[in-house]
């Protein structure tokens, strides 16, 4: 592919001065460092399907360097336990960064078996800067408002626009929230769930955190090891690889996710006459995406919506019959309907995901180094475009503020722990979104754990989405504490759920929860 040249922007290069900040370890906080939480006060705020969610808050400090320094707020969601004996709170996370667990409490109490639900009070929480946490960040309101350059740079001006909408996030972020932008990491979220913990008055705490949410329980275990009753750790960030290496594989992953709903697709050319060799149907994804990149459907679609709309559809398989009745429209027929309506469920960003972006931004670009050196980023991404080109230009450019983000960086945690308990890790051995190895290496990193792996899976979140086989060693680790253990690397091996049917509008029993926990998990990581 041709490589369009770049100079960087004087904005950058002012913006990347702009902010300094105490660096932060991974040690475990001193006495005096740690934030005395009060006891909360819940109200309620039920639902037709959670009858006793109730809502909370917690005042937690900015800088847990000066804890009676400014003080902002986490919000709080639960289910208390109804068992006559607790085993104390349950924490959850969807990942994200940037994603609110809130309505995650409601989800994991109602999907796990009634009677291991019951001796748990299940916590939910928006993670500091999200959701209704206050202060809560948008750096820059429709940020992601169509129609966008089109993601692949394929010429300088090209280049020189995306460039320009990455520099001007992390200027606008800058001038909005000087003060706060050094404390939106993950060392400080984990924090945080000490002094909910505190609040809640436990003296220990279980979690249960998908995709970055593993990221963030690891942390938050290798700073307070001996407050962790139990761990679970669903579709597994490498630790070794953040953030900018993970991110270079899930390019790879992606694409391969990819080639396998084109295939898909392929194996039900009676349904999409898209053609029966899987070359072929993809030949004409990229027809579909070159004539969108000069036409945008419906002023709406153009290239890179395109993209935005089919990355779902590596995170969760149930999305595939819908893609495809898209992409089929859209070549067969002329119809772009279906495809702009596709890319407003599932690929369009809404308030709430420019406040998941700001905050995804603000913890990936603040916990660890990234190049500040555009021409690596260029060089790096054609490389990985040439083997990968699904997504590989538009997680670029998702993640190019960080080469001018107006921190300095902290270090990147160190998450390995021989001070646990016995720890659950479940990971899809073709999950996108966070490669099947990172499970393997957490795997390596927490002594004692014990790895749970879906043969043949690929979707991001797979417990408490459909899979028995998978739900039955949660429910015997939460209810006991007890996990699978085999000779070798992998305790235990489940087969993955079927594929989906075509033209299936709404799925039934199992599936339809996996689309339910899918709605509610934070992506990108």
């Amino acid at each position: 592919m041709r490589k369009g040249a770049a100079v960087l922007c004087g904005a950058a290069v002012m913006v990347a001065g702009m902010l300094t900040a105490v660096p932060a370890d991974a040690t475990p906080p001193r006495p005096a460092d740690t934030a005395q939480a009060a006891e909360l006060s819940w109200k309620n705020c039920a639902t037709a399907s959670h009858p006793t969610l109730q809502c909370g808050s917690v005042t937690v400090p900015l800088d847990y360097a000066d804890p009676r320094g400014r003080q902002i707020t986490v919000a709080l969601s639960r289910v208390p336990h109804t068992a006559k004996t607790s085993l104390g709170p349950l924490l959850v996370n969807p990942g994200g960064p940037g994603g609110s667990g809130l309505k995650l409490a409601g989800f994991v109490a109602s999907a796990l078996p009634k009677a291991v639900a019951a001796q748990y009070d299940v916590i939910g929480f928006d993670p500091r800067g999200v959701g209704k946490s206050e202060p809560a960040l948008n750096c820059r309101p429709g940020h992601f408002n169509p129609v966008r350059p089109d993601s692949v740079p394929s010429t300088p001006a090209l280049e020189q626009a995306n460039l320009g909408r990455a520099t001007g996030f992390a200027r606008d972020c800058a001038l909005k929230y000087p003060g706060v932008l050094p404390y939106i990491n993950t060392i400080s979220a984990a924090r945080d769930l000490d002094t909910i913990r505190q609040a809640l008055g436990a003296e220990k705490v279980s979690y249960f955190g998908y995709s970055y949410g593993t990221y963030l329980g690891a942390v938050y275990a290798r700073l307070f090891p001996h407050r962790v009753r139990r761990l679970v750790l669903d579709s597994i960030v490498d630790p070794t690889g953040v953030w900018y290496d993970d991110n270079i594989q899930q390019d790879y992953a992606f694409n391969d996710r990819h080639l396998a709903f084109l295939a898909w697709v392929a194996r039900h050319d009676t349904t999409y006459r898209l053609g029966t060799d899987p070359a072929v149907v993809e030949a004409k994804w990229y027809a579909m995406r070159a004539a969108l990149a000069k036409s945008p459907a419906q002023n709406t679609v153009g290239a890179s919506e395109l993209e935005d709309t089919y990355m779902p559809g590596g995170y969760y398989n149930g999305y595939w019959p819908r893609l495809a009745t898209a992409f089929a429209a859209y070549v067969n027929d002329g119809n772009s309907g279906p495809l702009v309506d596709a890319y407003h469920s599932l690929g369009a960003v809404t308030a709430s995901g420019d406040n998941g972006y700001s905050i995804y931004a603000a913890v990936q670009c603040r916990d660890t180094y990234w190049p500040r050196d555009w021409a690596q980023w260029r060089k790096d991404s054609w490389a990985v475009y040439e083997k990968a080109p699904f997504m590989t230009w538009n997680n670029t450019w998702y993640n190019a503020p960080c080469a001018f983000w107006p921190t300095t960086a902290l270090r990147p945690v160190n998450v390995a722990n021989d001070a646990l308990p016995p720890t659950l890790l479940f990971q899809a051995t073709n999950d996108a979104a966070t490669p099947y190895h990172g499970g393997v290496t957490m795997h390596h990193l927490l002594r004692g754990s014990s790895l749970v792996v879906e043969e043949g899976g690929g979707n991001h979140g797979i417990s408490l989405s459909g899979n028995a086989c998978l739900d039955k060693y949660l429910a015997t680790y939460l209810t006991a504490g007890t996990v699978p253990r085999a000779a070798g690397g992998i305790d235990a091996v489940c087969p993955k759920l079927p594929d989906p049917e075509p033209k299936t509008t709404k799925a039934a029993g199992a599936s339809e929860r996996g689309s339910t926990l899918h709605g509610l998990l934070g992506y990108r990581g």
